[in-house]
């Protein structure tokens, strides 16, 4: 039976452990430059398997929250490599998160103060985050203009750019493709936010077309082994929903199948919330199936509340690697209290966004504390 502590080889990536940590925003980025603590923060939580960075923008348009950070600049790419060559430097193995946020952004984040992009002009019914003064707040996201079809081919070469300066340029070990959360590939796959009528909207394969074009780019690019992708089948995050998401996502793990990809990462349920949602009904055992059938051989990463007993349990029922989130803000050394046995120190909610050290890098693992 597989263990939560084996090694394990995720297409191009080899992990010390089958435990992942998640993407986790912090909104410690000014000028969307990875702040100074950056590497700190990262090489302290090493030991996971996997660090999977806080979503990252492919471009300035891809931005939605103040001070996260970006991998379309030089300065971005520069302080990338400090954080990837701490991490490598501690034995660990860490990917980026590629990241377009579509609607869900402001106006005053956007180039020129532009609208933010959608499939479809429908807002958001959700808020962002924008910081004045170093002081966070929450705000209405800003309604957003529909993407032209002939605006997509750039939306998929913004992707592969990203991708290659992240591998080629900032150092890191692969990539992971936001499809999840009500973010722009998700708006695009569900059907509450894109109404378009075009080869992009309207049927499930249209829907999903987007997301499968830049998989398949990116793939192309850099390697599918060194590409992971998130999905969130049921999220009702950032006010997204569909009435057909077993289809849907079926459809679309079949279209991944033959990428090679490193990885499948499924948000079971709720974005930190609920794991079950009876509104929301999915079988993710048979949606694991449709894409082993269909020869997909990638990592299936599980991911919503895990501890370690479920952990175990999912790898037991399948899965190949467990992603924690949370946990790990207060954890820096998670993966030594999962082996052991030792309580987890719980983290200081007013520091989750925004900040320096404070909350950040200055948890202690279980030697120091």
């Amino acid at each position: 039976m597989p263990q939560l502590f084996d090694p394990f080889i995720a297409g191009q990536l080899s992990l010390a452990n089958r435990i992942v940590m998640a993407p986790l925003t912090r909104n410690r980025s000014p000028g969307a430059v990875p702040g100074p603590f950056a590497a700190d923060y990262y090489r302290q939580r090493a030991s996971a398997g996997l660090l999977i960075t806080e979503a990252t923008a492919i471009t300035q348009q891809g931005q939605g929250y103040a001070d996260v950070p970006g991998l379309y600049a030089p300065e971005q790419l520069q302080a990338w490599k400090q954080v990837t060559d701490a991490v490598h430097a501690a034995g660990g193995c860490i990917v980026t998160q590629l990241w377009h946020v579509g609607r869900v952004s402001h106006t005053s984040l956007q180039p020129g103060g532009a609208a933010p992009v959608a499939p479809s002009a429908i807002a958001a019914k959700t808020k962002t985050v924008l910081i004045h003064d170093g002081v966070a707040s929450f705000v209405e996201t800003s309604t957003p203009r529909a993407l032209e079809a002939s605006e997509l081919p750039g939306i998929v070469a913004d992707y592969v750019r990203a991708a290659r300066a992240a591998v080629g340029e900032a150092g890191f070990d692969g990539v992971e493709i936001h499809a999840a959360n009500g973010y722009l590939l998700d708006q695009f796959m569900k059907s509450g936010s894109n109404q378009r009528t075009d080869a992009y909207g309207g049927s499930i394969a249209n829907r999903a077309r987007l997301t499968v074009e830049v998989a398949t780019a990116v793939a192309a690019a850099i390697g599918g082994g060194r590409v992971g992708i998130r999905l969130s089948p049921v999220t009702p995050a950032n006010d997204v929903q569909d009435n057909e998401a077993q289809p849907l996502f079926e459809h679309v793990l079949k279209q991944l199948a033959p990428l090679r990809l490193a990885y499948v990462h499924l948000i079971e349920g709720a974005t930190g919330g609920a794991r079950e949602l009876p509104d929301r009904p999915f079988d993710y055992a048979a949606a694991r199936a449709a894409y082993r059938q269909a020869g997909g051989q990638g990592a299936w990463m599980v991911n919503n509340g895990y501890d370690a007993a479920m952990a175990q349990q999912a790898l037991a029922d399948g899965a190949d690697l467990v992603a924690f989130g949370r946990p790990f803000i207060a954890n820096p050394d998670l993966v030594e209290r999962l082996k052991t046995g030792a309580a987890w120190a719980e983290s200081d909610r007013s520091t989750w966004y925004g900040g320096g050290a404070k909350g950040y890098t200055d948890y202690p693992a279980l030697a120091t504390g």
